[in-house]
């Protein structure tokens, strides 16, 4: 429960972190921030300072910025013109969503220059990268303790046939060689193996094999050491910032592997969790320790990054390609367009994390 309860925190905060990354993008430029709510609506309480107001809200799974001019408000012209000019907006069309306060045109989102625009939609997924860095520079100057953790089990294995998993944490050992020595040291004995797995002691009886083959361990599984010794805030910063760029290339890697494989063979490839298969692997990097499931959110604030960054409409990266777009025909998509195709893209991004929370659901049963 006290997991469950870090991650909802640690999520809420990335979200919110992301969202302040616009927010104070926008107000480094001048513009009008209409609101900035903690949390989602319905509301609990605003109050307003200067020409934001600062809301709060029932539901605490991050936040939401409203930037004045950002969704079109403005944008509905007849003929083109200056769209900072109201009397050359289009009476028939629907009415804009009204701001909390009017804003000059000049302190709007849709009249600043393409590269402003672009500088306050990355804002977000650059605040998520230092944010992964934080949280992995954290765990780094704090220590991780040493650990040896199962990453896997050969088909047909002494091992698979015992019982051992994938995440298993074996007691009584820190790195693969001692254990590597026992097990080799008790060949055809049968031996007591005590691990940990969802913060419980297990133990499997396990007999090595006598007659190894090629690419073959006497028990069959692949081990890996978990664990990093206290670093200095110095270092531990350094190499924060190289363990956060090549979580993120990774990350990119894998999403392209989901790309393929959702085109190409119309499934989703094993290792893909969704929104409930996050908080099982979370209850499971809790149970090696406080210090991995910081880490955990720091991957997590980097998979976001690389997430909003995909050039897809309703992500960041998706806005960006608009404004290029914008900025390449030297005038706006029609409003209704990009709505509509924001709107589809959504519907999408939807459907895929229903399937993914589909897939987690039934492997928890």
């Amino acid at each position: 429960m006290l997991i469950a309860i870090i991650v909802i925190v640690g999520l809420s905060l990335l979200v919110l972190g992301h969202e302040a990354g616009h927010f104070f993008a926008a107000k480094i430029f001048g513009l009008q921030v209409d609101e900035f709510g903690f949390g989602f609506p319905p509301r609990i309480a605003a109050k307003k300072i200067g020409d934001t107001e600062y809301s709060i809200n029932w539901l605490p799974f991050g936040g939401f910025v409203r930037i004045a001019g950002e969704r079109g408000e403005f944008e509905m012209l007849e003929g083109g013109g200056d769209p900072g000019n109201p009397a050359l907006r289009n009476p028939a069309l629907p009415k804009p969503i009204t701001p909390a306060t009017p804003a000059d045109p000049r302190r709007q989102f849709y009249t600043q220059p393409a590269w402003k625009k672009s500088a306050i939609i990355l804002a977000g997924v650059f605040t998520n990268f230092i944010l992964g860095w934080l949280f992995i520079s954290i765990v780094l100057m704090v220590g991780v303790p040493q650990s040896l953790i199962i990453a896997g089990t050969q088909q047909g294995s002494p091992a698979a046939a015992a019982g051992f998993q994938a995440g298993d944490i074996v007691k009584g050992y820190t790195n693969m060689q001692s254990f590597i020595d026992y097990i080799n040291a008790h060949k055809g004995t049968p031996v007591t193996v005590v691990v940990l797995r969802n913060n419980k002691e297990l133990d499997f009886t396990v007999t090595p094999r006598t007659n190894v083959g090629p690419d073959q361990g006497a028990i069959g599984v692949a081990l890996e050491e978990g664990g990093a010794p206290r670093e200095g805030v110095f270092a531990a910063f350094r190499d924060g910032i190289v363990a956060a760029w090549d979580i993120s290339i990774m990350t990119i890697q894998a999403f392209w592997t989901l790309i393929q494989q959702v085109f190409t063979h119309a499934s989703i490839p094993a290792g893909i969790v969704g929104p409930v298969g996050i908080f099982s692997v979370a209850e499971e990097t809790g149970s090696i320790g406080l210090a991995y499931l910081l880490q955990f959110i720091g991957v997590i604030s980097l998979n976001l990054m690389v997430v909003n960054l995909i050039p897809f409409p309703a992500l960041d990266g998706g806005r960006f390609v608009v404004i290029l777009i914008e900025k390449i025909k030297r005038s706006p998509l029609p409003y209704k367009v990009e709505a509509w195709v924001n709107g589809i893209g959504f519907a999408l991004l939807l459907a895929l994390m229903i399937a993914l929370t589909i897939r987690d659901v039934s492997g928890l049963l």
